[in-house]
């Protein structure tokens, strides 16, 4: 896999996003400033670039690794990266193009410390500084309002990720791309897996599949069978049994989120039958998606359509933003699942948003059965990312 990203902004120019977007929401929020540190917001406001070395893991010696990228509303000529030491070979390789280079931490505390410094050197020391409450150590948050006394800090998590909800052509891009390399690597193993296959050799397969096609693995959701249990196991897959495959993959900070099925053997009429049902409802809450069009009208269509159904009472319907993490932007509906509030259900829909849309079924005796969709809003409509291998894989090793 390729250590520098395909977005990687070698200037202001390629950046996903412009400092008026991001000055309108800093003015709006009444911040002066923002320091962000969290890895998903970091490599956005750089233009697509995170270091390699603490991509697992943020712990190193006594503390954690850090990253600040500092921002000061209507001034970009200050704005700032605070990095590890080891990023200043980052820098020669491929320069940054954020003004204040600062490669020279090792924690969360020196981080903060130097990022207060420079914010005293721009003249907003006393000012509203903007940071990420759920992407900030105590000791990090600690050591920079003692370094800024006369600072008020604000949450302003929502302000970026805000600014992250429309998508630029070159993200949308990776995002294709890296559904429709999940879909090639969800295909190939449950071809590849037969009748004995265990739930541990089926993840493991895909965790192959998709590194083979340079996606960064992140989870595997299985069931086989009548279960219902999607945690990785020694349960074999039998004739006859559905296989249910959910993962998110990620190329260059992008993930790819979809869920397909697998049937060992050719599926029988209720198979074939369940199948349809689930995907009418996806349909139905696809053909209402379109610039001006709202995500409440669209998860009316879903859930209409799902009471419809046979089995409406073992089905969920589903659907939430995703892009750089799993559940961003536009927020549609509240906490189904995932803790928080649809403020974006009643919203217009605008061109660049991405949306998740999963319909799953859990049937009594046949199973987990689930398909789940990335789908962009267009200009004119709609697009589906990933649309191939939407019925029925069958697998007859």
């Amino acid at each position: 896999m390729h250590d520098i990203s395909p977005l990687h902004a070698a200037s202001a120019d390629d950046l996903p996003y412009r400092f008026a977007d991001l000055d309108a929401a800093m003015e709006t929020a009444g911040l002066d400033a923002l320091v962000a540190t969290s890895k998903h917001n970091v490599r956005y406001l750089l233009g697509g670039y995170q270091f390699i070395f603490f991509s697992a893991m943020d712990a190193i010696g006594q503390s954690r690794y850090l990253p600040a990228f500092v921002y000061v509303r209507g001034k970009p000529d200050c704005t700032g990266y605070f990095a590890n030491k080891m990023e200043i070979h980052e820098h020669k390789v491929s320069p940054f193009w954020v003004p204040e280079f600062r490669p020279d931490h090792w924690g969360s505390v020196d981080t903060m410390k130097a990022a207060a410094a420079h914010l005293q050197k721009c003249g907003v020391a006393s000012g509203r500084i903007g940071f990420e409450a759920g992407f900030m150590p105590k000791d990090g948050f600690d050591a920079l309002t003692q370094a800024l006394p006369q600072a008020t800090l604000v949450d302003a998590s929502m302000e970026l990720t805000r600014l992250r909800m429309i998508k630029s052509k070159p993200e949308l891009d990776l995002l294709r791309e890296a559904t429709a390399r999940i879909s090639q690597s969800m295909q190939a193993t449950i071809l590849a897996s037969g009748e004995g296959s265990s739930k541990h050799q089926i993840i493991e397969r895909l965790r192959q599949e998709e590194t083979r096609r340079e996606l960064a693995f992140e989870y595997c959701l299985l069931t086989l069978g009548d279960s219902h249990v999607r945690a990785g196991s020694n349960q074999s897959w039998n004739k006859g049994e559905v296989m249910s495959i959910d993962s998110g993959g990620n190329l260059h900070g992008y993930i790819g989120d979809i869920c397909r099925m697998g049937v060992l053997g050719e599926p029988d009429a209720e198979l074939v039958d369940l199948l349809a049902e689930i995907e009418a409802v996806q349909q139905a809450a696809f053909a209402c998606i379109a610039p001006g069009r709202t995500g409440a009208e669209m998860i009316a269509a879903g859930e209409a359509e799902l009471r419809r159904g046979p089995n409406a009472k073992h089905n969920d319907f589903f659907a939430h933003g995703m892009g750089l993490i799993s559940h961003e932007a536009p927020f549609l509906m509240t906490n189904h699942p995932v803790a928080y509030e649809g403020v974006d259900a009643d919203k217009p829909f605008r061109p660049g948003m991405v949306l998740s849309v999963e319909t799953t079924l859990q049937h009594p005796k046949r199973g987990y059965i689930k398909l789940e969709d990335t789908i962009i809003v267009t200009d004119d409509g709609h697009e589906l990312f990933g649309d191939d291998n939407r019925g029925w894989i069958v697998s007859s090793t």
